[in-house]
């Protein structure tokens, strides 16, 4: 059984930083495309940032990019969102998302195993 685990949501006024985790179990995780998602009240889920297992490829959206960084640690099992210059329309629920052997797009259909959510809320 696959369980994917958040952690390190919290409120920070803008300009700020917060670092989020995942964990990852189940999965073979040095083989696993991982994601961050986030969804904000009456929006859909965004694709935040992505990591093809392959050559640890990366993505980030254009509201993101410059500003987050996404990296893991495959001894680890773990999947980290460093977030600096945070903005009040960053504020939603973060998500991770894992797929065993995936290397494509950052899309929300293609992932398979999510996390319960960790939010994140950034106060002007």
């Amino acid at each position: 059984q696959v369980q994917v685990v958040e952690s390190g949501g919290g409120l920070v006024q803008a300009g700020g930083s917060l670092r989020l985790s995942c964990t990852v179990s189940g999965l073979t995780f040095e083989y696993a495309g991982m994601a961050w998602f986030r969804q904000a009240p009456g929006k859909e889920r965004e694709g935040v940032s992505c990591m093809s297992y392959i050559a640890s490829a990366t993505y980030y959206s254009d509201s993101v990019r410059g500003r987050f960084t996404i990296s893991r640690d495959n001894a680890k099992k773990a999947l980290y969102l460093q977030m600096n210059s945070l903005k009040p329309e960053d504020t939603a629920m973060y998500y991770c998302a894992a797929e065993q052997y995936y290397s494509g797009g950052c899309l929300a259909r293609d992932f398979g195993h999510w996390g319960q959510g960790t939010q994140v809320t950034v106060s002007s």
